[in-house]
């Protein structure tokens, strides 16, 4: 028997009305959600997402203010800014870095330092959205290549910058210095409120000391941008300040000739113009190209030069420290005269050596092979001068003792830091009992004071001393402050300049007169020992020569320098300064292992001297004294 069941319709009505109820409920749940969200974003949190959208529309960019230029004293470019093309990536907008990387080495020569390079910028601390460089110099080629793909490249920039560069490249590398990246460390130290767009600092020379007023201020521009982040317009921008420009007292003729006369022999070399102060010739070789600090040196080849034994990088000029030998003679003379110890008319047996009192060891002296008269024939101070006489100036240095020849060498600037604006100069060491005592731990001998008497033991020195010391000498103990700077358009950087030390007053001012005519004997004399520099001139020189010994031999061993290893020859100097009448110029040449001060450093100071004063145009004259 089938049972017929009946539908409930009211039962069915109750159910369709809650679930309709249910329904209607969460609908409006969702719709107050929803009206409360959208009430969060577009009133509670509206100037949030209006700075946020503005900043996928609209970015704020530096400016980098154009690099100082700097020149010669003639007006003549040293330091530039050249248009250059950089291909960047703004890694924010990269997609794939490895397919990118990939894809640009087929469109650019690409080398593994350029890769290498941009890989460690990328590391680097960086404002976001800021582009990190991958190859600069990019040639008109390159340039339409990317701009072609430019639609497959996400996050691929080419812009257009200024680069500097150096003109006269290894020539005035050491004097100049060079820009380079900055690294981690001096982005920790440095404002970068002045270095925002940024990328190089100056890392020496010039570029280093000058580097605050070379830089200049940076300025900024907001701008409408893509998706793809190109500048769609400019709606807002302060112009950078440009950095300061230098007019130096460095001479191209000058630098170029004294580079060339070194032909690639290790040393180095400074001039001074004695009416300003000026430093017009500042030589080291061998060099470098400086440009390469700014494009970025191979890894090879810097690691080479790195390695190098003859330190192209090492700035001999003014870092390089040295045994004066005899070109201190004429100071330590004054020394004498001063305390007392000797006088012009004063003359010596000369037997050849000089001996101690109660000791048994020997100074020798070679001298005396060269005089006609031999062994035992009585010299004074003019003729030591001139020959280079060791055995007097023992005598003297022993009788004027150490503070005697120290209070003298330091008023000539020796041991210490004269010049105004050269980075980081060596101080030299002008030694006292108390240097030695901390330095070395034992006491001051006699014979230390009679190896100071020929600028040997523990007396060091640099050209950029010897030449000042020079150029007080020619200006008669009249001192000035030794500087590069001649001009700016920064009028601040000539205030800043640092008063000059004391003049040099000696006791009797004739004693001025009297060295020099030593001092010209020494170049224009019969027995001079820079005799050879005389011929064809038509102005007298003032100079001394010196040989500073490397190892020791037994001075009456009779040897031949070409026989001896190149690097275990003694090292050549030359000082002096030109024309004897009324001086212009005062040098210091100093050659490593080049045997002998008067055939291989003079020439190259007669060189200077030629250009100087016959070739190049008179020198102008200008800033403190």
């Amino acid at each position: 028997m089938s049972i017929e069941r009946f539908q409930d319709y009211a039962r069915e009505q109750v159910l369709v009305f809650r679930r309709t109820l249910l329904a209607f409920s969460l609908i409006a749940l969702l719709c107050v959600l929803l009206a409360a969200r959208l009430f969060y974003l577009q009133v509670v949190t509206h100037d949030v997402h209006v700075a946020r959208s503005n900043n996928n529309r609209i970015s704020l960019q530096a400016l980098p203010p154009n690099r100082g230029l700097i020149y010669d004293s003639q007006g003549r470019l040293l330091a530039e800014n050249l248009p250059n093309h950089r291909l960047s990536l703004v890694l924010e907008r990269v997609i794939d870095l490895d397919a990118t990387l990939e894809q640009l080495t087929d469109l650019v020569d690409l080398s593994e330092d350029d890769i290498q390079r941009f890989h460690q910028q990328r590391q680097r601390p960086r404002r976001p959205f800021s582009p990190v460089p991958l190859k600069n110099g990019l040639n008109e080629e390159e340039i339409a290549r990317l701009a072609t793909n430019r639609y497959f490249l996400d996050g691929v920039e080419v812009e257009a910058n200024l680069m500097r560069s150096y003109p006269h490249g290894e020539i005035f590398a050491h004097a100049l210095g060079y820009v380079g990246r900055i690294n981690s460390a001096e982005r920790r130290s440095l404002d970068n409120r002045l270095y925002v767009g940024t990328e190089y600092v100056g890392k020496s020379g010039v570029e280093r000391f000058y580097e605050e007023a070379l830089l200049g201020k940076p300025g900024s521009q907001t701008v409408e941008i893509n998706a793809r982040g190109q500048i769609l317009r400019v709606l807002d921008q302060t112009l950078p300040e440009p950095g300061a420009d230098l007019q130096l007292y460095l001479d191209i003729d000058l630098q170029k000739a004294t580079y060339d006369a070194f032909d690639g022999r290790r040393g180095g070399a400074v001039a001074i113009d004695l009416e300003t102060g000026g430093i017009v010739a500042m030589v080291s070789s061998p060099s470098f190209d400086a440009n390469q600090f700014v494009v970025g040196f191979n890894s090879a080849d810097y690691a080479a030069m790195q390695s190098d034994i003859d330190l192209p990088f090492l700035n001999r000029a003014t870092r390089g420290q040295y045994a004066p030998a005899s070109t201190i003679k004429p100071f330590l003379g004054f020394a004498g005269l001063e305390v007392g110890s000797t006088s012009w008319d004063q003359r010596i047996e000369d037997p050849g050596f000089f001996q101690l009192p109660n000791d048994d060891r020997i100074f020798y002296d070679w001298t005396w092979r060269i005089r006609p008269e031999g062994r035992g024939a009585k010299i004074g101070m003019a003729q030591a001068i001139q020959e280079s006489s060791n055995t007097f100036f023992y005598h003297m240095a022993y009788n004027t003792r150490l503070e005697g020849l120290h209070d003298m060498l330091d008023q000539f600037g020796l041991g210490r830091i004269t010049t105004a604006d050269v980075h980081n100069p060596a101080r030299g060491i002008n030694p006292t009992r108390e240097w030695k005592r901390e330095r070395h731990g034992y006491s001051w001998y006699a014979g230390d004071t009679v190896n100071l008497g020929i600028g040997q033991g523990f007396m060091l020195t640099t050209p950029m001393q010897m030449a000042i010391a020079t150029a007080v000498m020619g200006r008669h103990g009249e001192w000035f402050t030794p500087r590069l700077l001649k001009d700016s358009s920064d009028d601040s950087l000539l205030e800043a300049l640092p008063e000059p030390p004391p003049d040099v007053a000696l006791s009797n001012p004739n004693h001025w007169q009297r060295m020099e005519e030593a001092l010209v004997g020494v170049v224009h004399g019969p027995r001079g020992t820079a005799r050879s520099l005389a011929q064809g001139i038509d102005y007298q020189i003032v100079g001394k020569t010196g040989t500073a010994q490397v190892f020791s031999i037994e001075n009456f061993e009779d040897h031949d320098s070409d026989e001896v290893d190149e690097r275990m020859r003694d090292h050549a100097w030359f000082v002096g300064y030109a024309p004897r009448d009324n001086p212009r110029i005062a040098v210091a040449v100093l050659v490593e292992n080049g045997a002998s001060g008067g055939r291989v450093a003079g020439p190259i100071a007669r060189r200077m001297f030629d250009q100087y004063l016959l070739e190049a145009p008179l020198a102008q004259s200008g800033g403190q004294q």
